[in-house]
């Protein structure tokens, strides 16, 4: 997609990217199977070729952005080889802890704007968090996932618009059990159609939000793109602290992208 380093994968349209903030929303019970069947793959990144990632896919926010992202994290987001690269099939996000251009922190935050936008279909990527305070990844204004580095087991998963934004999001946690988040890789996804979003981890269906479970215009109707950082420190998680080690590292296997839904 907390350690006082933030690890987030989201979807974010105009309002935001694919920054997709989660919102709690009607719950499903755990365990119940995949509702939709997703084909038509319109996109998918694996990571195959070593080096920057693809250019045709991917660009950067480069910069410490206005207060900090609007969070205050405070991490400075680079293209340098040393925050992200592709090696061994696998994207490698990397926060390290350095002066740098008036930051303490660097980081990397990869987006898809202007470059694969889509609207509905299934969004997934295959991840290995890091783990520690302070540390934040994410992804939204449909957040598919945020984690916080000091919770090595649980993610949420949310949704932000007019009127639930910011700490009124829309949320809903998934807790892993017997197993961590920054051990093992697992698959994060939404299935977003008109009038829903289900949230994943693997199989697992544990959210679902519509729009009666918002406080507000529901604005999930129009094309969003992909976010994928690690962010340190900021308003959904505290600072590092003497027990966070640096560098962390967020490991992205593929990500993918369907267009074609067929209801169960």
């Amino acid at each position: 997609m907390k350690v006082n380093i933030k690890y987030k994968l989201f979807l974010q349209g105009v309002l935001s990217l694919l920054t997709v903030v989660f919102i709690f929303g009607c719950s499903t019970s755990e365990n119940q199977d995949v509702v939709s069947n997703f084909y038509n793959l319109t996109m998918a990144d694996e990571f195959n070729t070593d080096g920057p990632p693809d250019a045709s896919i991917w660009n950067y926010n480069i910069g410490t952005g206005t207060n900090g992202w609007g969070n205050n994290e405070l991490q400075y987001y680079t293209n340098r080889t040393e925050n992200v690269t592709v090696q061994n099939g696998i994207l490698i996000i990397t926060a390290k802890k350095e002066d740098y251009n008036g930051s303490a922190y660097t980081s990397a935050r990869l987006t898809s704007k202007n470059l694969f936008e889509q609207k509905y279909g299934r969004f997934e990527a295959r991840i290995r968090l890091p783990f520690g305070q302070g540390l934040w990844p994410a992804c939204g204004e449909i957040d598919i996932m945020e984690y916080r580095g000091e919770n090595p087991t649980i993610v949420l998963g949310s949704v932000h618009g007019p009127g639930y934004s910011g700490a009124n999001a829309v949320s809903k946690s998934y807790e892993l059990k017997n197993d961590r988040f920054d051990t093992e890789f697992h698959v994060f996804g939404i299935e977003w159609g008109p009038d829903f979003i289900n949230y994943y981890v693997d199989d697992v269906l544990y959210n679902q939000i519509t729009p009666d479970d918002v406080e507000g215009q529901w604005v999930f109707d129009h094309p969003f793109y992909i976010i994928m950082n690690l962010a340190v420190g900021g308003n959904f998680v505290a600072a590092p602290n003497n027990e966070t080690v640096f560098p962390q590292t967020m490991l992205v296997d593929y990500v993918r992208v369907y267009n074609t839904i067929s209801t169960n």
